[in-house]
């Protein structure tokens, strides 16, 4: 796949789903994805198809249908980025397939192929004598027809392209009763869609087949069955990459190809399985300006091709345990053309993917396919595919409320929360937000912290001292008591399920071990947690999540718990879910202040006095790192060189016990040199990453007087000292595409 596609990183931009219209737009031209005419026609309106130009189209034009235009992000072909188009109404299409090309792009992105754009034009002859011998003598004509046939587009053929072979098949008319000899011309149409040139072609063909087989022609048209024109997609996920939503890589990875295996054995899976990858596919189509009727009409009789509808992906284990997808589907596309070229929406589309090939976009529009399936499966194997749909629907309906941009996300929480997402609602919180009335329950939500660690991570789980200061209300959370079980709610992460009895993962395995110590395992009841910080970005929100739920427990069931005791279930949770912390998170999301902690068999920690505030400015890489792997990571290489590692440990330390005093004393420039020594040695301990040292350098670069990795690495976050231009940092950081926080210590 030759291509002038998007700028290196081009389809990588954090955050874009945050953005408004403009900004998104400025971001798009920022990385020469879109040109400044292109900038003033989408931020005008201008790039809509306008009325006399659609009167011109088809027939009895009444007006302008409009579908929403967006892109699917993070897309890496054949080791190019590509911000894909998509015009579909349907939200979590747009959210799915970004996150699937973000995962893919982690293990080298998605390879994909396609054969020449070859169109099959068909010629029906009937009223024949003999069809064999007429299907034998078309066979040895192939010369003339294909001359007669180049002859009516001589310009195609100095493309490269035109009629390049024929078939020729005899067929019983079931219900005519008689024999038809049909011929296939097999037409090479380049960038062109060519569904006009085959049927010129099949038209001009037509008395050069009466005069070979001394029958009558009758049809003469294209087929929309382009199997010889055929995309291939395959991308190859590590195991590792699959962790989350409390599941195990292993479980996902299993999962999603058990579910492919149903797709594939059962037409009734295979129908919705197939809708599915049509999602995508679709989607890009009608951005680009191609015939997606014809595209899903080849898709679903390829198929069938074996005589039974089968999945058009095949997902599976390697050698080496990984997940594999590969999708072949007829695909014939086209990229030049009057029809293409007529709306500027679709002009727009195709520079935005870089003006690729015919043969380019095929291959484009079979990933976005295959990577729209793995999002289906990859929800179908975990939370199940309606909760990953609920924060959606709650966007559209409050769209459709028109509700205010600066209640817009506070109104998706609340609809998502109170179950009813309905537009009515939405007014109705949009009428009590005016009035100033919050909604009842947040008075009786309980929080707690999350933190960030200044020194001595991954050595503080080795006894060794650590810094960390706290980031005020991580997380809420409230209990309702009533119902059948305990539900668990989490509307910004479309969470709703009952907690198990058993559970020993993810969210429902923290709810179990606290429902368990409490005895409260048989109270029936619903928990709400309202996080706000985001997950696996080292930033303790486990354990904040973990307080604020006991808090909140606490509160609800009057249990007068101390804050020693919330402490050491925290941990026992902290436990479930890291195998072996240090404490440090659960301890400062208790108290809330900043900490020196040290766990050498029992916990030991002081609240530290910082006489004058200072700036702080957390990178969030968007890159979802479980502390229980790095931990584990750091514990493998300890158990081979102890020696080795607990000097390293030693180091760290040392700069730990340094940093304390200068903290206390405010000699914020001595603090920031001690954090950077600290990120070489964490460095040496293999848990930075390049996204990770990206932030870092660009924290450095402007000004910050110390920077470094915050939490367990291997993704999540960095934290940069800045007391005097914090605003000037955290502007870098976003420009380069990340998210920042900003935090305050003393």
């Amino acid at each position: 796949m030759a291509s002038k596609s998007a700028p290196e990183g081009g389809s990588r931009i954090p955050n874009f789903f945050r953005m408004n219209v403009r900004e998104r737009i400025a971001a798009l031209h920022q990385r020469g994805l879109l040109t400044d005419e292109d900038v003033q026609l989408l931020a005008s309106g201008d790039h809509t198809l306008r009325l006399p130009v659609a009167d011109k189209m088809i027939e009895n034009v009444v007006g302008v249908f409009g579908l929403p235009m967006g892109l699917a992000l993070n897309f890496l072909i054949n080791g190019r980025d590509y911000a894909v188009p998509l015009v579909v109404e349907e939200p979590s299409i747009v959210a799915g397939l970004s996150g699937a090309a973000r995962m893919a792009r982690l293990s080298g992105g998605y390879i994909a192929e396609s054969t020449a754009p070859i169109l099959i034009g068909q010629v029906q002859a009937v009223d024949i004598d003999d069809p064999q011998q007429a299907r034998l003598d078309l066979l040895n004509s192939k010369t003339d027809i294909l001359a007669l046939a180049n002859s009516l587009h001589p310009k195609m053929v100095a493309r490269g392209g035109g009629a390049v072979d024929i078939e020729a098949y005899v067929h019983h008319a079931p219900q005519d009763g008689r024999d038809m000899v049909v011929l296939h011309l097999l037409v090479d149409t380049c960038d062109a869609m060519g569904a006009n040139l085959v049927n010129t072609m099949c038209e001009g063909v037509a008395s050069l087949v009466e005069t070979i087989t001394g029958g009558k022609v009758f049809l003469r048209i294209l087929s929309n069955l382009t199997d010889r024109a055929i995309a291939r997609a395959s991308v190859r996920i590590p195991v590792k990459n699959l962790e989350g939503k409390g599941y195990s890589g292993a479980q996902v990875r299993d999962g999603i190809v058990l579910a492919n295996d149903l797709a594939t054995v059962d037409p009734y899976r295979a129908t919705t399985h197939n809708k599915g990858i049509m999602n995508g596919v679709d989607a890009v189509a009608i951005a680009t300006g191609n015939d997606w009727r014809a595209i899903e009409a080849a898709a679903h009789a390829y198929a069938s091709r074996d005589g039974q509808y089968r999945a058009l992906t095949t997902w599976f284990k390697n050698e080496t345990g990984d997940l594999v997808g590969e999708i072949e589907i007829p695909m014939k596309v086209g990229t030049i053309g009057g029809s293409l070229e007529t709306n500027p929406s679709v002009r727009i589309n195709h520079r935005l993917l870089g003006s690729p090939s015919a043969t380019e976009l095929a291959g484009i529009m079979a990933t976005v396919g295959l990577a729209q399936n793995f999002a289906a499966l990859r929800a179908l194997s975990t939370d199940g595919i309606q909760q990953n749909h609920m924060i959606f629907h709650a966007r559209s309906v409050a769209s459709t409320a028109k509700v205010p941009e600066t209640m817009f996300d506070t109104v998706v929480d609340a609809l998502i929360e109170s179950g009813e997402i309905k537009v009515w609602k939405a007014q109705e919180i949009v009428k009590n937000l005016s009035r100033n009335a919050a909604t009842p329950d947040y008075a009786d939500r309980s929080s707690a912290c999350g933190k960030v660690i200044l020194l001595g991570e991954h050595a503080v789980v080795y006894g060794r001292p650590a810094i960390a200061v706290p980031i005020p209300l991580a997380v809420e959370a409230s209990v309702q008591k009533g119902g059948n079980g305990v539900h668990i709610v989490i509307p910004r992460w479309g969470l709703e399920q009952k907690v198990r009895p058993g559970t020993t993962h993810g969210v429902s395995g923290i709810m179990t071990t606290v429902l368990q110590k409490l005895q409260l395992e048989k109270r029936a009841m619903t928990i709400e947690v309202i996080p706000h910080l985001p997950r696996a970005m080292g930033l303790g929100g486990s354990s904040a999540m973990a307080v604020a739920v006991i808090r909140a427990l606490d509160k609800a069931f009057g249990l007068r718990l101390s804050d020693g005791f919330v402490n050491a279930l925290a941990f026992e949770c902290e436990k479930a879910a890291h195998g072996t912390p240090s404490g440090i998170d659960n301890t400062i999301a208790t108290y809330g202040a900043p900490l020196m902690f040290e766990n050498s068999g029992e916990p030991l920690f002081k609240e530290l006095t910082i006489p004058e505030p200072v700036s702080l400015v957390v990178g969030i890489t968007g890159k979802e790192s479980l502390t229980a792997n790095m931990v584990a990571k750091v514990r493998d290489a300890w158990d081979g060189n102890r020696l080795r590692y607990d000097a390293i440990f030693d180091q760290i330390a040392q700069l730990t016990i340094a940093g304390a005093d200068a903290l206390a004393s405010a000699h914020f420039e001595e603090l920031g040199q001690l954090m950077n020594l600290c990120q070489g040695y964490l460095n040496a301990l293999q848990v930075s990453t390049p996204q990770l040292e990206e932030l870092i350098h660009i924290a450095r670069e402007n000004g910050a007087l110390g920077a470094k990795l915050t939490g367990g690495g291997g993704g999540g976050s960095i934290i940069a000292l800045c007391p005097d231009n914090a605003d000037r940092i955290a502007n870098a950081i976003e420009a380069a595409g990340y998210k920042t926080l900003n935090v305050t210590a003393g």
